[in-house]
């Protein structure tokens, strides 16, 4: 496999390395990852995250697998465990299909790692057209409103979200991004802002529950979002809180927009009532944990609800930024959408 290379994932010298995004922004540190059972460790602890980055990163292990003559079985296998570990980013299960039909080749192992090779490539080009596209949205001075990580952490790419984000300060130096915390796993405070810094754009760090005032004080222009799935009917899930976002957006009459790849589609999924929602660990809500250790805040005994996840009703949402293109309300109810 030649040399792929992104901001936290990256296959040299033989070697599939992954950049642990729990311990950002502070710590720098890179797995070595060989098997399934570390890929899925890292997957299911959120050490590699964002629905891109999480098919790819699990593509390239397979495809690591292939050229270590793993069976045509045993890479089967690999890839029904890889694709099991996040039930909600459909991205996973798109890369896995692929590399499913590749394996079927009569030199499987040299068809799974061109395939992975491609799909790598193929999310750097997506991503450089979503920004394109949604950066023409952006307007000078405009005040943008974003939840959880979107960025080149979470994609090969300069990211979905975020990459618009990027594009857009690039033409207009003066925009200014709020950053949701993003709890209860903080990706806005650890990541987003992380990414936000290097990069050299002006934000301000918000707790989540600060939207709102935000909005009534018109000081909100426009709110840009990820995406994990995307029905047919235009309903989406992304990180939990995007919801809420929505319909702040409605009643403020902020445009909201959602910023994803074909890969994120899911046609045979008629609405966003389908979309199976991923339950996480109850120690999530109740305290914190990272290289500093762990605390505890909650009682114990306090139960808890965690889904990873909430889904946006179509009607809530102003144009779907597609790397095809922009698709309004009008589009998708006319089944735009199936088309792309």
């Amino acid at each position: 496999m030649k040399e792929l290379v992104a901001r936290s994932l990256k296959y040299q010298a033989g070697r599939v390395q992954v950049l642990d995004q729990y311990l950002l922004p502070h710590e720098e540190t890179w797995h070595h990852c060989t098997s399934v059972a570390q890929m899925t460790s890292l997957i299911l602890t959120l050490k590699v995250r964002g629905a891109p980055l999480i098919g790819l990163a699990a593509s390239l292990l397979v495809a690591y697998l292939a050229e270590q003559g793993h069976s045509k079985t045993q890479l089967s296998e690999a890839i029904d465990e890889l694709e099991a570990t996040r039930p909600t980013a459909v991205n996973l299960m798109h890369c896995m299909a692929r590399l499913r039909t590749a394996l079927q080749q009569q030199d499987f192992a040299l068809a799974v790692v061109t395939e992975a090779e491609r799909l790598f490539e193929e999310d750097c080009a997506l991503c450089d057209r979503m920004a394109t596209l949604g950066a023409q949205l952006v307007e000078p001075s405009d005040n943008i409103l974003t939840h959880c990580n979107t960025g080149a952490l979470a994609t090969a790419g300069v990211g979905t979200a975020l990459g618009v984000i990027h594009h857009a300060a690039r033409q207009h130096a003066d925009i200014h991004i709020w950053v949701d915390e993003t709890r209860p796993l903080l990706q806005g405070g650890r990541l987003t802002a992380y990414e936000l810094a290097r990069w050299q754009i002006p934000y301000t760090l918000i707790c989540d529950n600060m939207a709102a005032s935000l909005m009534a004080a018109g000081k909100v222009d426009k709110i840009f979002v990820g995406a994990d799935r995307i029905a047919a009917n235009g309903d989406f899930a992304n990180k939990v809180g995007t919801y809420n976002l929505a319909v702040l957006a409605h009643y403020h009459k902020i445009p909201f927009y959602v910023v994803a790849p074909v890969t994120t589609l899911d046609i045979g999924c008629a609405s966003g009532a389908e979309i199976p929602i991923e339950q996480r660990a109850e120690s999530e809500v109740t305290g914190v944990s990272g290289s500093f250790g762990h605390c505890q805040w909650a009682p114990v005994q306090a139960q808890v609800y965690n889904p990873a996840f909430d889904v946006t009703p179509a009607e809530l949402i102003t144009a779907w930024v597609l790397d095809t293109g922009v698709y309004y309300p009008q589009d998708v109810a006319a089944g735009v959408l199936g088309t792309v």
